[in-house]
C-alpha cells in the first residue's frame, strides 16, 4: 500500500532548468558562431599565400567568441536552480 502511494507521488524531476538550456543554447550559438568566423581564408592554389588568413577576424574575434560560448556553457552548468520547497 505505501509503495503504491510513493509511486502515485512521484515526479520526475530535470537535472537542470528551463533557464538553464537558454544558458546552453545561447553557449551552443557562441560556440558555433566562433567557429564560422574561423572559415575562410586560405588559397585555392597552394603555390600562392594569402594573407587574409591572418586577418583580425580569425586570430582573435573567433576564438575569443569559442571561448566565451564555453564559459557560458560552464555557468549554464553551475547555474544553480530555483528553490523549491518540498513539504
Amino acid at each position: 500500500m505505501g509503495e503504491k502511494k510513493r509511486k502515485e507521488n512521484y515526479e520526475p524531476q530535470f537535472v537542470f532548468d528551463k533557464r538553464n538550456y537558454k544558458f546552453m543554447l545561447i553557449g551552443v550559438a557562441f560556440i558555433a558562431l566562433g567557429f564560422i568566423l574561423m572559415t575562410g581564408g586560405g588559397s585555392d592554389d597552394p603555390n600562392v599565400f594569402n594573407p587574409e588568413i591572418y586577418n583580425w577576424r580569425r586570430i582573435r574575434l573567433a576564438p575569443a567568441m569559442v571561448l566565451l560560448g564555453f564559459a557560458i556553457e560552464v555557468y549554464a552548468i553551475l547555474l544553480k536552480p530555483d528553490s523549491k520547497e518540498e513539504n
